[in-house]
């Protein structure tokens, strides 16, 4: 049995990290393709708007993160937590999406976008990114890894198959706007007939689940996860505010492999979750996932220091060879960025989210930081120390409560005035 257990992890392992390899060259080459269809001034407007939808991604994010550890940590009530969280997953994404709609002219106005139907595209793209995140968590707590991989590699592949053919036809920032939105809804298809498929090995067993517990919960865990994704793009703004434009412009590409090591060990975050939110879970597998984390920034690492040339290309070429003696501390930045991921991950599994508090005390610290650096090289040092600092704080914290916090069954009472 857990030879057949270690196989099917093997090949569920593979399976995520090959869909969310797809997923992040599909996603950055959408990006290239608009930049060249578009011009320059609509792929402002398109990246702006990019921007917003990293924003409000992070409730797609809590709620897969909770569906996830709630299922893992209570297998026994799969069914029960399951309805729970697609129906707090259908009302969130109504909600977000209304609240996007109601938001779309000062959107239009702070974005000068002049183009209120390409601001609305925001809200019907956020309604699917939402459902979906509540569908990868229940997909990603009961390990069902082959489904879940689909969801990832059509949500990659669906916004080249629906984009490219519009941004030729129509090349304007709606267009590309409108292919992103177009294929956020072919994962929720996916998602939606994974979910009606029968599943073996689940009990019927009821169980009273609060849905204000639940909701409270997407909430901390999307917070969270908003810290450290403002964390992670905090100092390409510091950039563009202290330093020059050309200098900025060559941070900004050495941040490109800061992204690319981050984005590395995701289909780790993904495996690993689950586990990290069972009863009893031990130090083992955040120390293992940390092991492959640290490997692949490493080889990242040792990249920019042997073969400094292709490195460069990967940057953007000699336009960037500014930074080129520079790259390795880029890589070291993008190595703590993934191991701290990691490590809020293990957070959420545990339910500790007062370490969530170092987080946004090492963005203020950024910030304030960032005002008094006048170089690449002092922004950068900057980022690994404080980024550094962080990894250290929450590893230490990991270690010293490691124990996963078991949701205790709501009573009836409690349940009903839910």
């Amino acid at each position: 049995m857990n030879e057949r257990a270690a196989r099917t992890g093997l090949r569920g392992g593979a399976s995520i990290a090959v869909a969310m390899g797809v997923m992040n060259i599909a996603t950055y080459g959408y990006t290239v393709a608009a930049a060249h269809l578009i011009g320059p001034d609509a792929f402002g407007a398109f990246s702006a708007l990019m921007g917003v939808l990293l924003v409000v991604n992070v409730v797609s994010l809590g709620l897969q993160a909770t569906g996830a550890r709630r299922i893992a940590a209570d297998p026994e009530h799969v069914e029960t937590i399951e309805r729970l969280v697609l129906g707090v997953s259908v009302r969130s994404a109504l909600a977000l999406g209304a609240l996007c709609l109601l938001l779309a002219p000062l959107l239009d106005w702070v974005l000068k976008l002049n183009s209120l139907p390409t601001a609305m595209m925001v809200a019907f793209a956020a309604a699917p990114l939402t459902l979906m995140g509540g569908q990868a968590g229940i997909l990603q707590g009961e390990r069902r890894w082959e489904p879940l991989a689909l969801i990832y590699l059509v949500q990659g592949v669906g916004r080249v198959a629906c984009g490219l053919g519009l941004m030729i036809i129509w090349p304007t920032e709606f267009s590309a706007v409108l292919g992103v939105t177009l294929g956020c809804w072919l994962p929720v298809i996916v998602g939606a007939v994974a979910l009606r498929s029968p599943r073996p090995d689940v009990s019927a067993t009821d169980v009273h689940v609060s849905r204000v517990d639940l909701l409270r919960e997407v909430g901390t865990s999307a917070q969270a996860l908003l810290a450290f994704f403002a964390l992670s793009n905090a100092d390409i703004l510091l950039a563009r505010a202290v330093l020059d434009s050309g200098v900025a412009g060559l941070y900004a590409g050495g941040l490109i492999l800061v992204k690319a090591i981050l984005f590395l060990p995701q289909f780790v975050v993904v495996m690993a979750f689950p586990s990290m939110s069972t009863r009893g879970a031990s130090r083992s597998t955040l120390a293992k996932s940390l092991a492959v984390a640290l490997g692949l920034g490493a080889c990242g690492l040792a990249g920019t220091l042997l073969l400094p040339d292709l490195a460069l290309v990967f940057v953007g070429g000699s336009d960037f060879a500014g930074i080129q003696d520079r790259l390795w501390l880029f890589a070291i930045v993008g190595t703590l960025l993934s191991m701290i991921q990691l490590l809020l991950y293990s957070v959420l599994a545990r339910q500790q989210l007062s370490s969530v508090l170092m987080i946004w005390t090492a963005l203020a610290l950024l910030l304030a930081g960032g005002t008094a650096v006048h170089s690449v090289t002092g922004l950068v040092t900057l980022v690994c120390v404080i980024d550094g600092l962080l990894f250290l704080g929450l590893l230490i914290s990991a270690w010293l409560t490691p124990t996963v916090r078991v949701d205790e069954p709501q009573d009836e009472t409690e349940s009903a005035q839910a």
